[in-house]
């Protein structure tokens, strides 16, 4: 199973959605909080994070022997400890939506180009909790579009 369609429904996404993102307010992207009190510049910090984190994995598992031990930046609060230390609330806006874009079309490259061989080989996300290559890339885009979801919902905040 290749992931062409996948990529290219996740690229269209990221480019319809770089537009808006450079479009909104000062005060909408720092100020509007959602329920885990994060800003839309935190939720685009986080996606980074998640995208970056993504692509490390799909190449480690393409040639580690399985299962690979790979830290689970998300768990046990830690993204949010890569939110801060980053301080994405601060960056340079343009930059950061620049980032999130090119970062994520090359997660949309890197899935078009895995080896289907691999597609079995596992990382160990938790204790004695294992994920295939396969199911994490196919979870890849739910997670997007909640986040996308999530960056709706504070935009259309009055």
């Amino acid at each position: 199973m290749a992931f062409q369609t996948m990529a290219e429904e996740l690229k269209e996404l990221v480019v319809r959605w770089a537009g808006i993102l450079e479009s909104l307010p000062p005060e909408t992207i720092a100020d509007r909080r959602n329920s885990q009190d994060r800003s839309i510049r935190q939720i685009i910090g986080h996606m980074v994070d998640s995208a970056t984190n993504n692509t490390h994995r799909v190449v480690h598992l393409q040639y580690r022997e399985s299962p690979v031990e790979f830290p689970n930046y998300a768990t046990y609060g830690n993204n949010d400890r890569w939110i801060a230390i980053q301080n994405y609330q601060e960056e340079d806006w343009q930059l950061l939506v620049n980032h999130w874009k090119f970062t994520h079309l090359h997660f949309c490259h890197v899935i078009r180009n895995i080896n289907v061989e691999k597609l079995g080989q596992q990382w160990i996300a938790d204790t004695n909790q294992f994920v295939s290559l396969k199911d994490m890339v196919e979870d890849f885009p739910g997670h997007f579009e909640l986040h996308i979801a999530e960056i709706e919902e504070l935009i259309n905040l009055k």
